[in-house]
């Protein structure tokens, strides 16, 4: 079996990208100090989180000079990522610690005054008309970054580099960098289903360097570089827990009650986890995400249950993968402390791309709050942001409507609702829960949002207590509220029940994703009807391509 060398200096989620390798037929080795780096023909460098960081990882454990000379002796080199950002002179990000520069240009960060910032999703990588590593004007790639390097015509040619790019908002990127043995980019081809497979494989193969700049049979097919090409989000969430039997289930909630409401009271069992998880992927679900609502307090966390669903997964499901649960400081077993950003760790080794934080959140916020709006960097949201970049860290939210007469009956922030209260009050609020719902803060949900992007969060997962489990429709007026109230990425969860309750969510508010649940582990609808009912619609979606990668 042919050999890649991996270079790993904890850079999130490796297990995914071995995985991909893996399925093309290749065998990894890893690089464990800078003495393997000479040994290595093919030499990869994966990255997640911040610039900084991963360019001192490397230099303090010595790798740089070997990896200068590696590319320098022209063998094969991809670079993903940060390790694409790394090659560059430098970025605003860090900018007191300088890339390699193997690329004559730096990186400066998205404008969120118009759009949410990271930039997370699916978007092109346009190669005007040339062949790049099998790139593909028609496919969509998985970016998650809140750095680039602004894409300026001629400028980055004329050094001789082949250059595909993405456009965000109006702002148009390197997505993708190539000259000679070097293959670098943004987007993350583990994470991009078939099209990332396939562009992963051109580097393995050498067919991607043989074959660069040649001029495509059909460039005309291509799209607009000057259009925003990032698609609308759709993802499937399985909420998994242990029933009465022991074992592990994909189960749905009413209103966060699991129990059938029949003899015996089971928990409602929809499914096994990693097969289910495995035909969303096959469906078109853009990424896929676990909410683990069991606490497994009587098991030794290096055998947590999830941490084995998530091995499996990442075998066969090439999206992204976000886990919930657990993720807190916490005791194990035989008495050993552990920090949330420890378990976090085993999540990303084990195949997570992000993890989702709820009611740890919730805490952090009021003490925030209690603190002057001061943060000390304890946290598990800093802490995990810190080492692994916030894309990486999702909060969930589970807030409930709260209705009041008028507007100075609280001090939280309302919405004037078109769904009065019982009594006919036409303002409500949105109340911050923690425990699964059971328990109410006198937090609301704009505070909440507001406290965790200042913390590091990159995403927010918004579910709504009042609508989960009723297939009525997401609650369109709490999404908006917190969509103007933040400036990161917002997924818009609880209510979905047709595919009309998705276009109608991407129509009616400025939500980044919008997510499905109960209506596709009972098979109403699956993900692919719910994309072509958007594509009708005249929305951007990602559709599921076969794939056609036999092994090397």
């Amino acid at each position: 079996m042919p050999t890649v060398h991996l270079l790993d200096y904890v850079a999130g989620n490796i297990r995914s990208l071995v995985n991909a390798i893996e399925k093309l037929g290749y065998e990894v080795e890893w690089i464990k100090s800078p003495e393997d780096v000479p040994k290595a023909e093919k030499l990869i460098l994966p990255g997640v989180g911040h610039f900084g960081h991963c360019l001192s990882q490397l230099s303090q454990a010595g790798y740089l000079p070997a990896v200068q000379q590696h590319i320098a002796a022209g063998k094969p080199f991809f670079a993903v990522c940060v390790g694409l950002q790394a090659l560059f002179q430098g970025s605003v990000e860090d900018p007191d610690v300088p890339g390699l520069g193997v690329v004559a240009a730096t990186l400066d960060r998205f404008d969120d005054a118009d759009k949410p910032v990271p930039h997370i999703g699916w978007n092109s990588a346009y190669t005007g008309g040339k062949t790049m590593y099998d790139l593909r004007p028609g496919s969509k790639y998985y970016y998650v970054h809140s750095y680039k390097c602004p894409y300026k015509p001629g400028e980055l040619e004329s050094q001789g580099w082949t250059v595909a790019t993405g456009t965000y908002g109006n702002e148009t990127f390197v997505g993708a960098i190539a000259k000679g043995n070097i293959f670098a980019t943004q987007f993350h081809p583990e994470k991009s289903g078939v099209p990332g497979l396939r562009t992963l494989r051109a580097f393995l193969t050498g067919e991607g360097a043989k074959n660069l700049g040649v001029p495509l049979e059909n460039p005309s097919s291509a799209p607009p570089t000057s259009k925003d090409g990032l698609t609308r989000r759709v993802i499937a969430c399985l909420d998994v827990r242990a029933n009465d039997q022991g074992d592990l289930v994909v189960t749905k909630g009413d209103q966060y009650d699991v129990r059938e409401k029949t003899e015996g009271n089971n928990v409602r069992n929809l499914g096994k986890p990693v097969e289910m998880a495995k035909r969303y992927y096959e469906d078109g679900a853009d990424e896929v995400t676990f909410l683990n609502i069991t606490s497994f307090r009587d098991c030794p966390i290096a055998d947590l249950p999830m941490l084995e669903i998530l091995r499996q997964t990442s075998r066969t499901v090439f999206v992204p993968l976000t886990v919930g649960g657990g993720i807190r400081d916490t005791v194990d077993t035989d008495g050993t402390k552990v920090t949330a950003l420890e378990i976090a760790s085993m999540y990303f080794k084990s195949g997570a791309d992000k993890v989702s934080v709820g009611s740890d959140a919730v805490i952090a916020a009021e003490e925030y709050y209690s603190l002057g709006k001061k943060l000390f960097g304890n946290t598990a949201i800093e802490q995990i942001s810190r080492a692994y970049g916030n894309q990486a860290v999702v909060v969930s939210v589970d807030p409930k409507r709260v209705y009041v007469p008028k507007r100075d009956a609280t001090r939280h922030a309302l919405v004037e609702t078109k769904f009065p209260g019982p009594k006919g009050e036409p303002f409500c609020w949105y109340a911050c829960t923690i425990k699964g719902g059971r328990e109410t803060r006198d937090m609301d949900v704009v505070e909440l949002a507001q406290a965790v992007e200042a913390m590091g969060c990159g995403e927010l997962l918004l579910n709504c207590i009042d609508k989960d489990g009723t297939n009525s429709g997401f609650d369109l007026e709490l999404i908006q509220q917190v969509k103007n109230a933040v400036s990161i990425p917002v997924v818009a969860s609880s209510g979905a029940g047709t595919p009309a309750h998705f276009d109608e969510v991407f129509r009616e508010t400025t939500t980044d994703a919008a997510l499905g649940a109960g209506m596709f582990h009972r098979g109403e609808y699956t993900v692919k009807q719910v994309k072509d009912h958007l594509a009708d619609k005249g929305m951007v979606v990602r559709q599921f391509e076969e794939d056609d990668l036999p092994q090397i």
